[in-house]
């Protein structure tokens, strides 16, 4: 790349309406010059979990004005802007075709360069927007939707060493919040709670950890908590303080020993030792995971990387970086997609989560 090239990235996949404007310049670092995110969690506080028809509608309100934002933060006007990248999927497809939608419009009257970049690549690429790791590393995708081991070797190359089966870990941990009561969004609630609790208490399952490879399961473990919560109602009509602490500790517990030891498996399964590990997501938050991991990270002797918890959660700014290496690599951009509710990186290795007919989950 011999100019400097600053991209407008749109994000709408899930409920985080984003906007954000990055830069790079020829022999420097990239620049976040904005990320804006405005989340919907007061929109879907009371049905437990996001409502794909109310975070659709959340986004063709809100899209405007965060787009404006972000380049009113960013010091930039539209005709300052190179390109456009914008988030085609994997996602809740109404979200997803709102973002779809306004970054066609501005690409078409700025007669702008439009990318669809999909979400996992954004989540995937951002320790080179973050750190400026060389390719090839091992990503840990970890997050309320997604789980997957990734060996990154390009802006476009991505082999799929392992993943869950069946929920995420952070669908699990929401489903967790909302056996025992807590708030959503469950990941913070749980971790919450989890570091006043008593992780032996309770000795739920560690899915999957006597066959081989590097996929996961966490479907199995939400069940064992649910009867833990019931045996306790059982015995004393209810639940205590304690009880609830004790029971987010040791789910806690299971979930990052699991990621713990199948994350030293994927270093194995990588072969020639990666530039590093790196994890993203809005599970990377959770510090007794992170902790975990970076003890296997040492072990192996590899760097361990994890974004600042703002590029962790879903963002702007990673998708307008994807777009950025997919422009710098020479791969090609096109008005002419689609939104994907489905979009596997990996479309090589087998469906982990099966298939229809929209295509491949994962």
């Amino acid at each position: 790349m011999d100019r400097t090239l600053t991209l407008l990235g749109i994000e709408s996949s899930c409920d985080d309406t984003a906007a954000a404007v990055v830069r790079l310049a020829p022999g420097a670092a990239p620049e976040i010059l904005s990320s804006q995110v405005l989340g919907q969690t007061a929109l879907h506080e009371a049905f437990g979990g996001v409502v794909p028809e109310i975070a659709a509608r959340a986004h063709a309100e809100r899209l405007d004005g965060v787009v404006e934002e972000a380049l009113a933060t960013a010091g930039v006007t539209l005709d300052q802007i190179d390109a456009i990248a914008v988030t085609a999927g994997p996602g809740l497809i109404g979200g997803v075709l709102s973002g779809v939608m306004l970054a066609r419009g501005l690409a078409a009257a700025k007669g702008l360069p439009l990318v669809p970049v999909n979400h996992l690549a954004g989540h995937a690429l951002t320790p080179r927007l973050t750190d400026g790791i060389p390719f090839p590393y091992l990503m840990l995708l970890v997050s309320g939707g997604h789980c997957q081991f990734l060996l990154v070797q390009g802006a476009d190359r991505f082999v799929r060493l392992g993943g869950t089966i069946d929920d995420a870990p952070g669908e699990a941990f929401d489903k967790t919040a909302k056996l025992l009561g807590l708030p959503q969004p469950g990941g913070p609630s749980v971790e919450a709670e989890a570091a006043l609790g008593d992780a032996s208490r309770f000795r739920f399952p560690r899915p999957l950890l006597d066959r081989e490879g590097c996929d996961m399961s966490f479907s199995g473990l939400k069940t064992a908590l649910l009867r833990g919560r019931d045996a306790l109602v059982a015995e004393k009509g209810g639940i205590t303080v304690q009880d609830r602490r004790d029971l987010c500790a040791g789910f806690q517990a299971a979930v990052a020993e699991v990621l713990a030891k199948k994350t030293a498996r994927a270093l194995d399964m990588a072969g020639e030792p990666p530039t590093a590990l790196a994890v993203a997501g809005g599970v990377a938050a959770n510090k007794a995971i992170r902790a975990m991991l970076e003890t296997v990270s040492t072990r192996a002797g590899v760097p361990f990387l994890a974004p600042p918890l703002r590029l962790c959660t879903d963002n702007a700014a990673m998708i307008a970086w994807a777009g950025l290496e997919r422009l710098r690599a020479g791969l090609s951009h096109t008005t002419d997609f689609v939104a994907r509710p489905r979009w596997p990186l990996d479309d090589r290795a087998p469906a982990l989560l099966g298939s229809g007919k929209k295509g491949a989950k994962a």
